[in-house]
């Protein structure tokens, strides 16, 4: 690769760069807003709040990476077209290989990190989303013990205390249970503490009263205790057995999954269709880069003609990906639909190489050309028309 390949080469990566990572932060942080009540509900810092939030961002970059990787190249093509320096190229002798190789270089960089991501980082980071996220929302200990304030542990089931002494013990317990719509259930307590064991964790509250208020009862009945165990484990559920989905499962688990897992026996097609459009993923970059270089890396003149070549890579590169999306949807039920989207991948990929091994300019259609012209010319006669009313 010479001075030119190289230079080609930065500011098409540099461009690749900017916008992956503007359009995932972007993305990022609308998606991290849905799990905000991290801090405002559940209690948990800053920190915490962005080291969870910040793990679908490799998932992010599996969707994003691709388009990033075609808009770099498109905008990096039409700025060496809008600058003439493909036609002095192509006048100087260089061959159209020549000119692709710096681009197909950012593509195997860019298909390496998404094999990578897709193959080991996406799943492994989602898993620790999962295990963090369960930690963080059964944790009930750093949930309830947060002095003045109503905790809702469980829909209709509240938790307020009024005060925590340094020794653990809790002051001004009230608990509000309104999770059976035929009665409602206070309970009220001086003070209570925490307690862990091999049979779960309980709160053990002194001098209270249970106030249950039957729906049809006018009265509450109401019992006076001087201890009693509210059992916590039913929220927390003890030891959580994490069971992951397809999404979270290693490439290699999907390539052979055990027989006896009893989510492959559950949803053997979500398994074959999450394998396929993991296989596909580092190979779409290519195919897209190809799409542009083979509308916009031929020499133009007219800007008639970039125009045409930009709606066209637009138009491929989204007609290209929603196959894949259709064909995904539907291998979850036919196994043979996976073969649409490879066909269509590797389709697009040969007729490309052939328009650029040959030198072909992509046209627009004569219909299509005749239609813009005669647009073209009924705008022009209308604002001609305005105009010379408005003298």
């Amino acid at each position: 690769m010479g001075s030119i390949g190289r230079y080609i080469f930065r500011t098409t990566f540099g461009a690749f760069l900017m916008v992956l990572v503007g359009l995932t932060a972007a993305i990022w942080m609308t998606q991290a807003l849905r799990d905000v009540d991290l801090m405002t509900n559940q209690g948990q810092t800053v920190l915490v709040f962005i080291g969870i939030t910040s793990l679908i961002i490799p998932n992010l970059v599996m969707v994003i990476a691709p388009v990033a990787l075609v808009v770099a190249v498109a905008q990096n093509l039409h700025k060496l077209a809008t600058d003439s320096e493909i036609i002095v190229m192509n006048g100087a002798g260089m061959r159209p290989w020549a000119l692709l190789k710096p681009f197909i270089g950012c593509t195997i960089v860019a298909s390496i990190l998404l094999a990578s991501i897709s193959a080991y980082v996406a799943p492994e980071c989602l898993r620790t989303l999962r295990r963090w996220l369960t930690e963080v929302r059964t944790d009930l200990v750093s949930n309830i013990v947060q002095p003045g304030r109503f905790m809702a542990i469980e829909n209709g089931l509240a938790f307020n205390i009024r005060e925590r002494k340094p020794n653990g013990l809790l002051v001004g317990i009230l608990m509000d249970d309104r999770r059976d719509p035929a009665q409602r259930v206070t309970i009220l307590a001086e003070r209570g503490e925490i307690l862990k064991n091999d049979k779960g964790s309980f709160i053990i509250l002194e001098n209270g009263s249970i106030q249950r208020h039957e729906l049809k009862q006018r009265d509450p009945n109401i019992v006076l205790f001087d201890r009693y165990a509210f059992d916590l484990s039913q929220f927390s559920g003890g030891p959580q057995v994490i069971k992951y989905s397809v999404r979270e499962r290693y490439l290699w688990q999907l390539w052979n999954p055990d027989p006896n897992d009893p989510l492959y026996k559950e949803q053997p097609g979500q398994f074959r269709a999450e394998l396929h459009d993991r296989l596909l993923a580092p190979i779409y970059p290519l195919a897209f880069v190809l799409i542009a270089f083979a509308h916009l890396g031929a020499p133009r003149t007219t800007r008639q003609s970039a125009v045409w070549s930009m709606t066209a890579v637009i138009l491929g590169v989204s007609g290209l990906r929603l196959i894949g999306f259709t064909s995904t949807v539907f291998t979850l039920k036919y196994p043979a639909a996976a073969l649409v989207q490879y066909a269509a991948v590797i389709g697009t990929i040969l007729t490309s190489l052939y328009y650029i091994s040959r030198g072909l300019i992509i046209e627009p259609p004569v219909f299509l050309t005749t239609a813009v012209a005669r647009i073209n010319d009924w705008v022009a006669k209308r604002v001609g028309t305005v105009a010379g009313a408005a003298q």
